[in-house]
Formats: structure tokens, C-alpha cells, sequence
């Protein structure tokens, strides 16, 4: 998510030149920013948005923006959490993404208190973190805790998270400096949850939701009847075993997550099964390469010569991809967990090329208004991992998974 954070700045600046309203009118520009249409098959400016017909598209909830934030693993998981809340009829849901950002933050801080700074801290996480701490701390909706703080309406979080890393890191330089002779206090804590504090705004420890009282944990319970098992992490990597559950080796996997590898073939045809039974799912990709254009509203893996400032089509000429050029790209690096979004359906050009509908989280953006056409290549080369419905799964790779 590190590389994700610049896009976002400029998506911010993007957003602000074409806003019709005035710096007086502020509110409503951000509020603009946060309230997607959905797909928009042919309309819109460009010509990429008249090349794709719908095959299947699920239910979503409105597009949102993280703005100048490394969160979209909380965005992208919560739109997946409230695409099933859609699903399964308990309504339309707009939970906060920020509670649950303020939640890892805490996670994160002991974690790295606990490994003496020698483990990842930043702004990144990845779907199961917010799985995870759904099932541990609950659920908020938007309305009750946004994540800012009175009169504020756009989201920063550069200086807080550097402010957070600083402190965290003053605890650890004076212990050094003592030569381990004192023990940590054991109210450091008060000290960065006063700057989340500052920062972010006190959650409610409860709160009325249609006319009842709940805690956040009752109402993920009650009301969402959310259960952490109902989800499973996918990747698929040939330096591990396939069919077993290991721990993903990229930077952002602070809290050791485990995820279960299958072929390459199996990930692609999951995914495409997943959307044509109804659900969606979250997806982690590198989006750093050339090809990803998410002003133009599509993904294409392109040759990394090509000069993308040519009008694209959706059925250009595509590089070549299989397991191997996948697991070369991943090992020099050059394939990385960078961003996170909800896939919610497929799609296929004028010449029969396979796409999926991807729910971005950049603010209404491109000919989609924040949804990208992203193509099934740039899928197989620069997939990092999936959080994936259980209930999507088949029976037979529920087996191969020893998940039955």
C-alpha cells in the first residue's frame, strides 16, 4: 500500500479540479467525493467506456474515497462486508472503515513494541486485518464514528502515522539508552492512543442504531451476524506448497496471516465462479506498472515499452502470462502488495475478452465513476492474494483445503 499513498494525493487534486463547487462549499465537494453512482456501462467521456458489456455485476454499496490514507485494505474489506450485508437482505450499509483503521493501529503498536521495532509499522494492512478485528473489537457505522474530527473532511493521515512511528520509537530509544535497566511503563499506551485521539476522534463504546443500544461488538454480532469464519485468504505462489495454508511474505502482513495457496489456473477460475454465484470478493494487486489507469477506467498488462498515453482499447495486445512469469515477477519484487479493492462482477469486450468489474476506492473516478475494467491478464500477472467468501468455495476445493 506503501506506493498507493501519491495516487491518492493526486486523485485528491484530480477530484478538485473538476468540483463545481466553490471553497465555501467545501462540505459538499468531499461529501461529492464519498458518494459514488456505481457502474456506468456506456456513458461517460473516453472511449474505453463504450467497449464492455456486463456479464454479471453484484451488489455494492457507494463508492468511497481514503484519500490521502494507506487504508484501502479497510476499504476494500469493508465494501466486501457490506456486499454481503446486501446479500444476505440485512440491508444497506455504510459501516466506518476508520474504526476499524483505528483498531490495527493499537494492534500494530504492541506488535511493534513487542518485536523492539523490528517489524513492520505504517499505514498498510490487508483484508484479514479487518476480519480479524471485526470479530475481536466490532463494527461502527459511518454515521456514529467517521474517523474525523469536528469540521474536518478530508482524510491525512501522513503526519499521524509518522507522529504514531515517532513515539513508538522514543519509547524504544530510551530504554536503549538505559541499557535495558528499566522496564517499559506500563501506561505507554495513553501516549498513542492520545494521538489517535487527536487525530482520528473517541469511538463510542456504545451507540443507538434504530432506536436500540449497542456496543460495537454487539452490533456486529446482532445486526450483521458477522462470523470471521465465514471468509478464507487465497493466494497463489509456486514456492509453497498448493492446497496448505502459509503465511504471505509480503511487508504489510504484520500480523502473520495465514492464506491458502492454490494453483493459478484455480485462483482465476474461483474468482469468476465467486462473482457468478452472487458474492464479491476483496482483491490485492500491484497497480504501479503502466497499465493500470484508473482515470480511464481500465487495467491492461501492457508491455512495459508501450506509451500509454495513446488512446487505449480494451482489446489491445496484452503481454504473455503463466505461473512462471507470475512467480519471477513476485520474487524480483516488482510485483507487490500496493493496493486493495472489491471486485464485484465480470464483463467482456467487443472481441469476447474476459474482464472484472473492480470497485476502486479513489472517489468517483474515470468513465466508471470509480469502478475499473480491469482485464483477466493484468489479473493473473499482478495478483497478490483474495479474501474470498467461504460460502463461495466449492466443494471440491473445500476439500483439497480441508476446510469441510
Amino acid at each position: 500500500m506503501k506506493r498507493i499513498l501519491l495516487f491518492s494525493v493526486l486523485s485528491i487534486l484530480f477530484l478538485d479540479s473538476i468540483a463545481q463547487a466553490s471553497e465555501d462549499k467545501n462540505l459538499d465537494r468531499v461529501q461529492s467525493m464519498k458518494a459514488g453512482k456505481g457502474l456506468s456501462i456506456g456513458t461517460g467521456a473516453g472511449l474505453i467506456n463504450k467497449e464492455f458489456v456486463v456479464e454479471k455485476n453484484n451488489a455494492a454499496t457507494q463508492v468511497k474515497n481514503q484519500q490521502s490514507t494507506g487504508t484501502c485494505w479497510s476499504f476494500s474489506t469493508t465494501a466486501l462486508l457490506e456486499s454481503q450485508l446486501l446479500k444476505n437482505n440485512a440491508g444497506n450499509f455504510d459501516l466506518s472503515e476508520m474504526f476499524t483503521v483505528r483498531n490495527i493501529y493499537i494492534e500494530k503498536a504492541k506488535n511493534y513494541i513487542l518485536r523492539q521495532g523490528a517489524a513492520q509499522f505504517g499505514e498498510g494492512g490487508l483484508g484479514h486485518d479487518v476480519i480479524r478485528t471485526v470479530s475481536k473489537y466490532g463494527a461502527i457505522p459511518e454515521s456514529v464514528y467517521s474517523g474525523h474530527q469536528p469540521g474536518e473532511y478530508i482524510f491525512n493521515h501522513v503526519k499521524m502515522a509518522n507522529d504514531l512511528k515517532s513515539y513508538l520509537d522514543s519509547i524504544l530509544r530510551g530504554r536503549i539508552k538505559l541499557r535495558r535497566q528499566t522496564n517499559l511503563s506500563d501506561n505507554w499506551m495513553e501516549g498513542f492512543v492520545k494521538i489517535l485521539d487527536e487525530n482520528m476522534g473517541v469511538p463510542p463504546t456504545e451507540f443507538v442504531y434504530n432506536n436500540k443500544r449497542y456496543t460495537p461488538q454487539t452490533f456486529a454480532k446482532e445486526v450483521m451476524k458477522f462470523d470471521a469464519g465465514d471468509y478464507v485468504n487465497i493466494t497463489s505462489f509456486t514456492h509453497q506448497p498448493f492446497y496448505a495454508p502459509y503465511i504471505l511474505e509480503v511487508p504489510d502482513n504484520f500480523s502473520n496471516g495465514m492464506y491458502y495457496n492454490i494453483p493459478l489456473k484455480e485462483m482465476l477460475e474461483l474468482t469468476k465462479s465467486t462473482i457468478r454465484n452472487g458474492y464479491t470478493l476483496m482483491w490485492d494487486a500491484d497497480v504501479s506498472n503502466s497499465g493500470f489507469q484508473p482515470k480511464v477506467g481500465v487495467a491492461l498488462s501492457l508491455d512495459s515499452n508501450r506509451n500509454v498515453t495513446e488512446e487505449l482499447s480494451a482489446d489491445a495486445s496484452e503481454t504473455r502470462w503463466d505461473e512462471k512469469i507470475r512467480q519471477r515477477l513476485y520474487e524480483n519484487l516488482t510485483t507487490q502488495d500496493d493496493h486493495l479493492m472489491q471486485i464485484t462482477g465480470l464483463a467482456k469486450s467487443k472481441a469476447g475478452k474476459q474482464f472484472f468489474i473492480v470497485k476502486n476506492s479513489y472517489g468517483v473516478v474515470g468513465p466508471f465513476n470509480g469502478y475499473v475494467e480491469v482485464s483477466e491478464s493484468y489479473f493473473a500477472i499482478n495478483t497478490i492474494s483474495l479474501l474470498v467468501p467461504k460460502a463461495a468455495l466449492s466443494k471440491s476445493l473445500l476439500d483439497k483445503l480441508k476446510l469441510n
